[in-house]
C-alpha cells in the first residue's frame, strides 16, 4: 500500500494537468489493478453484501445506503444491504458498530477503513464518524468527488477493487468544524460529505449564541430604573455593555441563563458574552480588576466564572474579542467556560503568524490558561462579499496555527451568502478543517478542474496572479472591512483588471456550449466585474470610466460598461445572489445606486475640477484631499472610495468657480453606514459669494431621513437646492454633524462621522 500511494503521489502532478476527469479515474484504476487486490465488483456482478448491525441507527443506515448508491453509480451493480444476516457464501462490507470493528476502542471522531480476510470494514468512533468513514472511502478509494451540493464526479467502471492489505486510520485534530456557508447549512447531505456542522453554533441554546448581554438585560427593561447596571463611560452610564462587578447584574444574568437552559434542556452550550462594541465599563470596581489582570478580559472571566459555577453540567461560552482578546494575567477560566477567540482585526494578506503576531501571542496565552478554546476566524470581506479578496493561500497556515495550539473547535466565518469564488472557498476550507496537512495546491486544482471543467486554466491564472500581485505589496493591509478601491494601486491596478477580465472572457468562451458550467464561470467572474464597476467610479479616461465624452461634447455611458452591468445583474438574479455585504445591502440597491451615480456622472457640472478650500479639517479618508469634492470620481456604498470624512465636526467647504457664473442648482451626496457611526448630517446650508468674503444664504435643506433604529444601514442621500438663476463665483456648503451617536447605538457617546462626495453645480 505504501508503494501504491507513493506512485499516486508522483503521478499526480502530471495527470492533474490533463482533463479534469482523469485524476479521480487514475486513482481508481491504480487501486483496481494492483496484483494483490480484492475485487468487490466485476462485470456487473458481486459476491459482497453490505452488513449493518441489527440495531443500526439512522446514521449507520445512511452510511450503508450511501455506499450502496455510489457503488451502483460506478458499476451499475446494487449490492444488497443486510441487517446482520451474513451470507455464508459471500463476503461482507461491515458498516458501523460490530464487535470485530472494536468501535469502543476508538476516539469518538476517529475513522477506520481496513480489510480482514477479504471483508471490508468501515467504521468510526460513533455513528456520525462511521458516515464520515464511508464518505472518506468513497472519495479516497473509489475516486468520487463532492464539489458542491449539485456538482460531483463519479467514475464509471466495470471493475471495483481495493488493496488486499489496507489499514487506513485517521482521527481529525479539529473535532468541531464549521464553515459559515449556506452550502452546508442548507444542504445537510453535502455537509456530511464535507464533514462540517449543519449550523454555525452546534449544541448552543438558540437564543444565546453570541453577543448576549443585551438579550439577558435589554436596556428598554432595565436602564431607566437602574442605569448602574450598565457601563460607565466618561462619567455617564450607557447601555453598550454591562457593569460586570454589579451583584444585581450577576443575579439577573444567572437567572436568565437558568430560564434559557430550562427551555432548551438538550443543548450543551450557552453564550454569556459582550455585545458587539468596545464601550466596556470603566467604573472603579471594574477598572480595578482589569488593571490587575492587564486586560478587560479580567472582568469578563471574573463574571463568567461566577455564572458557570451555577451550571457545572453546561458549557458557558464567552468571547475573547476586540477589547477582551488579550488573556488575563491571573484569572483562569473555569473548567466549563469555553473561550471563543476571534481574529477580526488581522491582516489577511499573509498568514496570521506573519502579519498578526499579537493574535498569535494571544492564542498561546489563552492556551496556557484553558483547554477550552474555540477559534472564530474570518475568511472573506464582509463589506464587499463579491470583491476580489486574495487570502485563499493563507487559510491552511492559519488552520494549522490553530491546530498546533490545541484548538479543537474552529468556526470559519465565511460570508454565509455567496461571495467571491464561493463554492471553491467553501470546499477548500472544509477540506483543510478535516485535514490541515493536505496539499493545498492539489485541492484547488482538483476543484477547479472538476467544477469549472475547460474553464479551469483561466480561473487558475486569475487565482494565482491576484495572490502573487498582493504578495508583491507587503505593506498592503487586506482588511475584512475594506474595499476593492484600496487595491486599485496594487493587485487591482487597471492593467491587472484588464488581464483578469480577459482570462474570464476566455473562460466563458471555453465552456460556451455547457450552460450549467457557464453559469458557474459567470458566478466566479462576478468579483472581477464588481471590481471594474467600482474602478469606473474614478472616471479615469485612461483606465475605466462611467462616461466618455463624444465628439459632440455629450457625456454617454460606454457600451462595455452597460454590458457589464447587465451581466452582473443577470448573473446575480440567476444565482439568487441577494446581498452585497453583511449589512444586508442588496444587489438591487447597489445597482439602483449605480444607476444614480451614472445619472450624476452624465450631468454638466460647473464645479468639475475647481479648487476646494475646507474650513473644517477632514480625517483619514480620501487622503484628506479637498479636491475629492470636485474631481468627478463618485463614491459608492463604502466610505473607503471617493468620500471625504469628518469625524465629530461639521463639513464646511468653499468651491472657487474661478469666475462668476449664472447658477441655479447646487447638490452634493452624503453617505450613511449606521453600524460604522456614519450618519447623514442634520441639515445642509448653501451660500454664494462674489468676492469670497461676504456670503449670502441660498437656503437650508433638512435631512428628510433622520436617524432611527430602523434607518437603512447603507444609504446615500443627495442634498440639493434649486433656486432662481443668480451670479456667483464662490459657493460655500455647510453640513451640520448630528453630534455623538445616540444612546441606543452601539457607539453611544462616540463622535459621529459625516462623509461627503461630489458637488454638482449647474
Amino acid at each position: 500500500m505504501g508503494e501504491l500511494l507513493f506512485l499516486i503521489s508522483n503521478l499526480q502532478s502530471y495527470f492533474m494537468k490533463l482533463n479534469f476527469l482523469l485524476y479521480p479515474l487514475l486513482i481508481f484504476v491504480i487501486l483496481s489493478c494492483t496484483s494483490s487486490d480484492i475485487v468487490i465488483i466485476k462485470n456487473q456482478t458481486s459476491e459482497y453484501s453490505i452488513l449493518i448491525p441489527d440495531n443500526a441507527d439512522n446514521l449507520e443506515k445512511k452510511a450503508a445506503e450511501e455506499l450502496q448508491y455510489y457503488l451502483q453509480r460506478i458499476s451499475k451493480v446494487q449490492i444488497p444491504i443486510l441487517d446482520n444476516n451474513i451470507d455464508e457464501d459471500g463476503h461482507c462490507i461491515y458498516i458501523g458498530d460490530f464487535e470485530q470493528n472494536q468501535v469502543g476502542h476508538l476516539k469518538p471522531e476517529e475513522i477506520v477503513i481496513t480489510v480482514s480476510e477479504n471483508d471490508l470494514l468501515i467504521y468510526g468512533g460513533n455513528s456520525k464518524s462511521t458516515l464520515y468513514a464511508v464518505y472518506t472511502f468513497i472519495e479516497n478509494f473509489l475516486g468520487c468527488r463532492f464539489y458542491s451540493p449539485e456538482v460531483e464526479f463519479v467514475p464509471v467502471m466495470d471493475k471495483v477493487s481495493i488493496p488486499a492489505v489496507l489499514e487506513y486510520r485517521y482521527s481529525p485534530p479539529i473535532t468541531t468544524r464549521t464553515v459559515h456557508s449556506k452550502l452546508y447549512y442548507e444542504n445537510h447531505n453535502f455537509a456530511d460529505k464535507r464533514k462540517t456542522t449543519y449550523v454555525a453554533f452546534p449544541r448552543y441554546v438558540p437564543d444565546a449564541r453570541v453577543h448576549t448581554f443585551h438579550r439577558f438585560m435589554p436596556a428598554d427593561e432595565y436602564y431607566a430604573s437602574h442605569p448602574e447596571y450598565y457601563a460607565l463611560r466618561n462619567g455617564r452610564r450607557i447601555t453598550t455593555q454591562l457593569c460586570l462587578t454589579n451583584p444585581d447584574v450577576l443575579r439577573i444574568v444567572t437567572e436568565k441563563v437558568a430560564l434559557m437552559l430550562e427551555e432548551f434542556p438538550n443543548e450543551e452550550v450557552i453564550s454569556v458574552s459582550q455585545d458587539d462594541n468596545q464601550q466596556y465599563c470603566e467604573c472603579e470596581n471594574c477598572r480595578a480588576i482589569d488593571e490587575r489582570e492587564g486586560s478587560p478580559s479580567g472582568t469578563m472571566i471574573y463574571f463568567v466564572n461566577k455564572v458557570a459555577d451555577q451550571f457545572p453540567d453546561k458549557m458557558i461560552s464567552t468571547l475573547a474579542y476586540q477589547y477582551t482578546r488579550k488573556a488575563p494575567k491571573h484569572i483562569e477560566p473555569a473548567k466549563n467556560v469555553l473561550i471563543t477567540l476571534c481574529s477580526i482585526e488581522c491582516d489577511r494578506s499573509a498568514p496570521i503568524d506573519e502579519k498578526c503576531t499579537d493574535f498569535a501571542e494571544d492564542l498561546v496565552a489563552w492556551g496556557k490558561l484553558t483547554d477550552n478554546v474555540r477559534i472564530w476566524d474570518y475568511t472573506t470581506q464582509f463589506t464587499n462579499f463579491l470583491a476580489p479578496f486574495p487570502n485563499i493561500y493563507t487559510l491552511q497556515s492559519n488552520i494549522q496555527l490553530f491546530r498546533n495550539n490545541n484548538a479543537k473547535w474552529i468556526f470559519e466565518q465565511h460570508s454565509h451568502n455567496p461571495s467571491e469564488l464561493f463554492e471553491l472557498r467553501s470546499y477548500f476550507t472544509a477540506k483543510l478543517l478535516w485535514n490541515p496537512d493536505l496539499d493545498q495546491d492539489s485541492i484547488i486544482t482538483d476543484f477547479l478542474n472538476g467544477y469549472y471543467e475547460e474553464a479551469a486554466p483561466y480561473i487558475q491564472n486569475y487565482l494565482t496572479t491576484v495572490h502573487e500581485e498582493l504578495e508583491k505589496d507587503p505593506e498592503f493591509f487586506l482588511f475584512l472591512y475594506g474595499d476593492p478601491s484600496q487595491g486599485f494601486q496594487s493587485f487591482l491596478r487597471p492593467e491587472l483588471l484588464r488581464q483578469y477580465d480577459a482570462w474570464y472572457a476566455e473562460a466563458t468562451e471555453a465552456v460556451a456550449g455547457k450552460p450549467e458550467v457557464l453559469k458557474r464561470v459567470n458566478r466566479a467572474r462576478l468579483s472581477v466585474d464588481y471590481a471594474i464597476l467600482e474602478a469606473a467610479r474614478i472616471n479615469d479616461p485612461d483606465a475605466f470610466s462611467m462616461v466618455h465624452v463624444t465628439e459632440e461634447a455629450e457625456k454617454v455611458v460606454p457600451e462595455p460598461l452597460r454590458q457589464r452591468l447587465s451581466r452582473f445583474r443577470q448573473t446575480c438574479q440567476e444565482a439568487e445572489i441577494i446581498y452585497m455585504n453583511e449589512m444586508r445591502f442588496t444587489v438591487e440597491e447597489y445597482l439602483d445606486l449605480y444607476d444614480y451615480a451614472l445619472s450624476r456622472a452624465k450631468k454638466a457640472n460647473i464645479a468639475l475640477g475647481k479648487n476646494v478650500v475646507l474650513l473644517q479639517p477632514p480625517k483619514k479618508y480620501a487622503k484628506e484631499d479637498p479636491q475629492v469634492l470636485t474631481d468627478g470620481a463618485l463614491g459608492g456604498a463604502s466610505f473607503f472610495a471617493n468620500w471625504l470624512g469628518f469625524e465629530g465636526n461639521d463639513m464646511e467647504a468653499v468651491i472657487d468657480l474661478e469666475k462668476e457664473h449664472n447658477i441655479r442648482h447646487i447638490s452634493c451626496d452624503f453617505l450613511q453606514v449606521v453600524n460604522h457611526v456614519v450618519f447623514f448630517p442634520l441639515d445642509v446650508n448653501f451660500y454664494i459669494s462674489q468676492d469670497g468674503k461676504e456670503y449670502t444664504s441660498l437656503g437650508r435643506v433638512e435631512n428628510p431621513r433622520p436617524l432611527t433604529k430602523q434607518s437603512k444601514i447603507n444609504d446615500i442621500l443627495c442634498f440639493e437646492l434649486d433656486f432662481p438663476v443668480t451670479d456667483a463665483r464662490y459657493v460655500k456648503i455647510v453640513a451640520d454633524n448630528m453630534g455623538p451617536a445616540p444612546l441606543w447605538h452601539h457607539g453611544a457617546g462616540t463622535p459621529s462621522w459625516i462623509f461627503v462626495d461630489e458637488v454638482l453645480i449647474r
